[in-house]
């Protein structure tokens, strides 16, 4: 409620009569002689001054001058008003001057002149306000607020209500603002009821704002709920204990309650609430339920389809009905957005069959006691065929490189969806052409009597696009250089689509991310383009274990040390070291890949290797430099130079291989390794897709005591396949052969099995015995993989493999080795009439395991079964790991 006392304070109320004003000008502005008048009175309403008008006198027009005080005198007495208003508007060039005149009822009174100017009609109006507020000042006794307060809040402090009022003290007393204020403070949502009262002071008006607070909530409580627990009901309130009772809140948060049943299938359910009046101005509030019956949906059904059957248009859509397992699938229960999101399956499966004109109504829902019957009513239309397809426009390459680019062609039946993808194709051939902005527009034809489809792809390219700019975000390790070297394009530089993805192909194989983000968006000019990398950095050091057993080896234990991101330069650091029953390795390797600021990769290995085999011992210690250029995209050649340093002792003459006998003592191997290799694989750990080729040729014999010429190819295919399988084949061959003169030792033979070899054989457990029965390598081998790898957790990186490995290794002659009842030689013997690649006789295995690509490293844990175990096998398979933590 609002009190306000009046506001004019004067012994007798001020009634003004405005008379229409004289209007001079060269142009036709007559209507402003009642226009004038109109505008006063408002103004003069708005200060809380009553008005007359002409029209209440009957006067069309102006009748009144300065001069003729008599006729303006008689008018006022007519009117019964204390004042008179009237006044001439002069107008010329666009300039205007209004002079207005106030005159008080009564003889021998002179009337005030008040005048006002200005320039063009769109000022006259506020002009003319100013002037009518500025006399109706002169008539009102202006009052001031001196002071104001509240009265009646208890929590709610004075100077929290006082701020959202405008009226301030030494303010001038306005009822209009007062009013407005009224409605700001009701609207802090505190206060049941408002009231504001003036009192006068000798300083002014003392406005005094009298609230009653709304009542707390002491207590919420539910009756009536069996579906849904209170605690999960409390946990969607957007109120709680000690908040004001506010009616609306408590609507919103029954429509909160409404929500929670329906989505367990209560459409029924009803709420309402009970606030209960307590002491201290609270309340306690309880909402009420009825919850009514679940609601399932019994049957979906359909009208109108005849080109495909209800069986396979339930599979389209998501909305079920309730199967027995629906407890487990959630079958049979009904969402209004799932239904909503169904109509657009079914169009977008329509339209992807060649039916252009389907038709889908919205679905009848039939309520039948506790049941829903859901009835889909379609029109299917006539399945369209493609017809010509064409493309016209601004073509980058000839046409016919164009359309191998679009899927449609390949198809009859016409597929909305490859329309949606052949744009995006088309556009990005542009883009490789350097027109990043190009806009393909299809143009459907329809031919309804034939239901054929000709297709036409206008294709607009634009202007040829440069990267101003090149910016790189997100690297708080990695060097901007490092970054920038691996781009195919540059600033400047004209924009590519297949280099940019090219770039982020690289940035990716690099391992440093775990995302690379390639934004684009326009430059300061029409044809520039800025390129935002934003790259989120990834642990790039580890700290690595692994482990496994073999016949030869028993337990060891493998573990590194690396960085692949030394400093953010890029270079790699890697210590390596491996303890085992019988063998003590280190190594240390460092790569530089970019030497000399150019794709120059270079490297230094150095390593200490001490090996106890079964028949003698073996010291190693050397290093080696190697270089590797990028030739050609995706190739790199590569040479290296070794140099080692060996020795061997403690030899078990009768068992060891002649080639070991010969090397008593120490020796000398130096010698250089080239090859070419081609690498397309997206990801350098866990590729999706893309190959993996290498061509190795080692020599030795540069000096020193040992000489050979070892020849290793090696192949490596990844497959994305669907449902995120990946397929990987790979293959490895390797052949070696004893230079002239020179010695060749046992341990440069090809010996196959392991976690990365033959899975389900240990280490070095395949090889060839000599005819003293000694376990020797083989101058030749093979090696063949098949891996099929599916996601299990993706977004953990946990991905499971399924495998078949098989390989064999092969000698200059087989040696035929008879063993007795416990394995042992008995006999050994040249088999001249064998084959020597008998590839029917590969040792085979296969089977299964695990690799999580955690936060720590890569771990691998995969069983290998043996499939057909042969004489001297120990066991039909084995498990094996290895292990690593990243930092």
């Amino acid at each position: 409620m609002l009190f306000l006392p009046a506001v004019v304070q004067s012994q007798e109320p001020i009634k003004v009569l405005v008379l229409p004003f004289d209007v001079m000008a060269q142009k036709d502005l007559t209507y402003l002689q009642t226009e004038i008048p109109v505008i006063f009175q408002k103004e003069l309403n708005n200060l809380g001054l009553e008005t007359i008008g002409p029209e209440a006198l009957s006067i069309t027009g102006p009748i009144a001058s300065s001069s003729d005080l008599e006729t303006v005198q008689n008018l006022a007495k007519e009117a019964n008003s204390t004042h008179v208003v009237w006044g001439i508007l002069n107008w010329k060039d666009e300039q205007f001057e209004i002079i207005s005149y106030l005159l008080a009822a009564g003889d021998n009174n002179v009337p005030e002149e008040l005048t006002a100017s200005g320039k063009s009609i769109e000022n006259l109006l506020g002009v003319v306000q100013q002037l009518a507020s500025d006399i109706g000042k002169k008539l009102v006794r202006t009052e001031v607020v001196a002071d104001m307060s509240v009265k009646g809040n208890v929590r709610i402090e004075k100077d929290a209500i006082l701020r959202v009022v405008s009226t301030k003290p030494g303010d001038e007393y306005s009822p209009q603002k007062l009013s407005a204020d009224l409605k700001a403070v009701y609207a802090m949502g505190y206060f049941d009821d408002i009231r504001i009262n003036s009192e006068d002071s000798p300083e002014g008006k003392v406005i005094v704002f009298e609230v009653r607070e709304k009542p707390t909530i002491k207590s919420i409580d539910f009756k009536g709920n069996l579906a849904i627990k209170t605690e999960k009901l409390q946990e969607d309130l957007d109120i709680s204990v000690g908040s004001i009772m506010n009616i609306f809140s408590v609507r919103q948060n029954i429509e909160r309650i409404k929500l929670q049943y329906q989505e367990k299938q209560y459409l029924n359910a009803g709420v309402t609430y009970d606030a209960k009046p307590l002491d201290n101005n609270q309340v306690a509030l309880t909402f009420k339920i009825e919850e009514g019956e679940r609601i399932r949906i019994k049957s979906v059904t359909f009208v109108g389809n005849e080109a495909f059957k209800t069986k396979k248009l339930k599979k389209i859509v998501k909305t079920s009905e309730k199967g027995f397992f629906s407890w487990l699938t959630s079958s049979g229960e009904f969402k209004q957005e799932v239904l909503a999101r169904d109509l657009a399956l079914l169009d977008a499966f329509y339209q992807n069959n060649g039916y252009m004109d389907v038709r889908i109504a919205e679905p009848d829902i039939e309520k039948k006691d506790n049941w829903l019957n859901i009835t889909f009513k379609l029109e299917e239309g006539p399945q369209y065929s493609v017809g010509n397809v064409d493309v016209t426009g601004d073509l980058v390459v000839p046409k016919e490189e164009l359309l191998e680019h679009l899927g449609i062609i390949k198809e009859t039946i016409f597929k909305r969806d490859l329309l949606r993808e052949d744009i995006l194709a088309l556009n990005d051939v542009c883009a490789d052409y350097g027109y990043a902005f190009a806009d393909t527009t299809p143009l459907v034809n329809a031919k309804e009597k034939e239901h054929i489809v000709d297709i036409t792809y206008d294709i607009k390219k634009g202007n040829l696009v440069y990267f101003e700019k090149i910016l790189i975000s997100g690297n708080t390790h990695t060097r901007d250089k490092v970054i920038r070297r691996e781009l195919k394009v540059e600033e400047q530089g004209q924009f590519s689509g297949k280099l940019l993805k090219k770039s982020v192909k690289n940035l990716n194989r690099l391992d440093f991310f775990e995302d690379v983000k390639a934004n684009t968006y326009k430059g300061s000019t029409p044809d520039t383009m800025v390129l935002d990398l934003n790259v989120t950095e990834k642990p790039t050091g580890s700290v690595s274990f692994g482990g496994g057993y073999s016949s030869v080896e028993s337990v060891f234990i493998t573990a590194s040390v690396s960085q692949n991101n030394l400093f953010g330069r890029g270079q790699a650091l890697i210590v390596q070291a491996q303890v085992g029953g019988r063998t003590t390795q280190f190594n240390t390797k460092f790569v530089e890949p970019w030497l000399f600021d150019m794709p120059l990769t270079g490297s230094v290995n150095l390593y200490n290797w001490e090996r106890d085999y079964d028949n003698y011992d073996k010291n190693s210690m050397g290093g080696n430099f190697s270089l590797s250029y990028p030739f050609f995209e995706d190739i790199r050649l590569f040479a290296s130079y070794g140099y080692d340093v060996g020795e061997i002792s403690d030899i078990d003459e009768d068992r060891v291989a002649n080639d070991i006998l010969d090397l008593e003592g120490s020796f000398i191997t130096s010698f250089v390794t080239t090859g070419i290799s081609y690498d397309t694989r997206d990801l350098i750990v866990n590729p999706t897709s893309g190959q993996d080729h290498r061509l190795t040729v080692e020599y030795a014999g540069l000096g020193g005591d040992i000489g050979y010429t070892k020849v290793t190819a090696e192949a490596g295919v990844y497959i994305p396949l669907f449902w995120h399988l990946v397929g990987f084949v790979h293959g490895e061959v390797g052949y070696i052969t004893q230079n002239s003169g020179m010695k060749l030792p046992d341990y440069e033979r090809f010996y196959l099995g392991g976690i990365n070899s033959i899975r389900g054989y240990g280490w070095r457990d395949i090889h060839l015995i000599d005819e003293k029965g000694a376990e020797i390598g083989g101058n030749k081998k093979v090696q063949f993989n098949i891996e099929l790898i599916f996601p299990l957790l993706k977004d953990a990186g946990l991905m499971g493999v399924v495998f078949f490995d098989t390989g064999g290794i092969f000698g200059e002659s087989n040696i035929i080795t008879e063993r007795d009842a416990d394995g042992n030689v008995v006999a050994t013997r040249p088999d001249s009439e064998a084959d020597n690649y008998d590839f029917g006789n590969l040792r085979k295995t296969a089977g299964f395991g695990f690799r999580w690509y955690s936060p720590m490293g890569p771990i691998r844990v995969e069983y290998g079964h043996i499939l057909d175990p042969q004489e001297g096998d120990s066991g039909s398979g084995r498990w094996e790991f290895t292990m690593g933590a990243a930092f």
